[in-house]
């Protein structure tokens, strides 16, 4: 029988029963029912004493072993069992664990029991948020410059940083008349930011660092690091002049070529043969040459006529060619000059979409001061009278229909220049253009804009529905404002 109430039991140390025990010997005493954990609302994480932030999921075994973590050392007195969360709302702040645990208590017996703790969720923002939100604290630069008119590169970095999402770490980001300031809270993250820099496009980087202040007891020293990284003057569409040296070892190319593409590498194009070379940056700094012509001084011609010619014979030594272009010899006048008999011979690698009557930009070399020190010691037979860049479109209907968008990078603009819409509308044509650089980019479909019959179709390049990635819009409408905010 039960010493304390009689009740028949099976004998045990205690010589009790259950609940005789339980109302004597409370197990969990000690134990606290009641918690607090910290969670920053910015980076969505919860702080782990004393200064540690760390990512969790609700009900994931990093939430459960941090809300364990807090009541360590009273938990150490008994036996932990089990543990687990009991559901609550996502929204109620509010995190419940359900305990059982185990301990000897008279005689040797031991009891069980099964308890609640319940752990309220305060918002407290972290050291790297608030550096982000007061965007003055920072401890790195990373300066991007690019010394050209045209921001074309820009417009693709900038592509290249959202897809990869390497912007998220930034506290600020500043754009000048030359370039773009990222701003960082620790050197390693600028650090990062110019590695990717030098593996997408070709540039070359300087680093340097300031003291701020030096603690003379712990030996401590604060500095504030700038990165200084410069991008290769070349854009898209420019025509250069090479050294002839350069031109040699990349196989007797001709001097005067085409940049059709600048990635990690400049991407050249010899429009009297359609060889194609490759130039990383440091082969540019070795053998530095620069663009003869800015894109204001692009013409428009119209072609007269338009033959295309079979592959010529390689030259010795001579590199690869392009499987993608074909070679022509054209006669083109200025639109300017309709009304007079000056016409042009030239050779051009656009004869895969050139036909007669089509217009075309290209640059009049025949007709303009050349001011570059390898051009200058050309042979004038060498030099083409014109150099076709691209053909010409109806600007206006492309912008019409079409039906897709980029994302942007937030930043401070120091000065909004009239002319960057234009160059920007001249980068969303060069997408439509370049496939190769298209994979680069995440495309967005944009509704507003009604995807349009084939029939009034003049040729213009175009991307596909296949291509264009759905943006993602969450209403307000469907959780409620903070549930939207939740999801987001």
């Amino acid at each position: 029988l039960c010493c304390q109430c009689g009740a028949p039991i099976a004998p045990n140390p205690a010589n009790t029963c259950v609940g005789c025990l339980r109302a004597r010997v409370d197990i969990t005493a000690g134990i606290p029912k009641q918690g607090t954990l910290h969670f920053c609302r910015q980076c969505e994480r919860y702080l782990q004493p004393p200064g540690t932030w760390i990512q969790c999921a609700l009900e994931s075994r990093e939430l459960l072993a941090l809300c364990l973590k807090k009541i360590k050392a009273p938990l150490s007195k008994v036996r932990l069992i089990d543990a687990g969360f009991i559901w609550t709302e996502p929204h109620s702040k509010r995190l419940k664990l359900k305990l059982t645990v185990q301990k000897e208590v008279i005689n040797g017996a031991v009891l069980q029991q099964v308890f609640v703790v319940e752990y309220i969720v305060q918002s407290q923002m972290c050291e790297d948020c608030h550096r982000i939100e007061a965007k003055d604290f920072w401890k790195a630069v990373v300066q991007v410059r690019q010394k050209t008119l045209h921001k074309k590169t820009f417009y693709y970095l900038e592509q290249l940083i959202l897809k990869h999402r390497l912007h998220q770490n930034t506290l600020r980001i500043k754009e000048i008349h030359d370039g773009l300031d990222f701003y960082y809270s620790s050197k390693q993250q600028a650090q990062k930011m110019v590695d990717f820099l030098q593996c997408t496009v070709p540039s070359r980087s300087k680093s340097s660092q300031r003291l701020i202040s030096h603690d003379i007891h712990s030996n401590v020293y604060n500095y504030k690091s700038t990165f200084s990284v410069e991008i290769v003057p070349i854009c898209k569409d420019n025509v250069v002049c090479l050294s002839p040296k350069l031109a040699q070892s990349l196989g007797n190319m001709s001097q005067i070529c085409v940049c059709i593409r600048v990635t990690s590498t400049i991407h050249l194009i010899d429009p009297s043969t359609l060889q194609i070379a490759e130039i990383d940056g440091n082969t540019y700094w070795r053998h530095p040459f620069n663009s003869l012509f800015h894109p204001k001084q692009l013409e428009e011609f119209i072609i007269m006529d338009i033959n295309r010619v079979q592959e010529k014979k390689k030259g010795a030594g001579a590199g690869a060619r392009s499987n993608k272009h074909t070679l022509a010899e054209a006669w083109v006048q200025k639109t300017s000059e309709l009304n007079t008999d000056h016409q042009y011979f030239c050779c051009t690698h656009l004869g895969h979409i050139l036909n007669p009557g089509d217009l075309v930009l290209g640059f009049d070399l025949a007709n303009c001061n050349l001011n570059d020190e390898f051009a200058n010691k050309m042979n004038p037979h060498n030099i083409p009278d014109v150099v076709l860049i691209k053909k010409s479109y109806d600007r206006t209907k492309r912008q019409r229909r079409r039906n897709w968008k980029l994302k942007g990078l937030e930043r401070d603009r120091e000065d909004v220049d009239t002319d960057d819409e234009r160059q920007y509308q001249d980068f969303l044509e060069d997408l439509e253009e370049d496939e190769a650089i298209r994979k680069n980019v995440n495309i967005y479909r944009n509704a507003d804009v009604p995807v349009e019959s084939d029939t009034d179709d003049d040729g213009a390049p175009r991307i596909s529905l296949a291509e264009m990635l759905e943006d993602l819009h969450i209403s307000q409408d469907a959780t409620g404002g903070e549930g939207a905010n939740m999801m987001t």
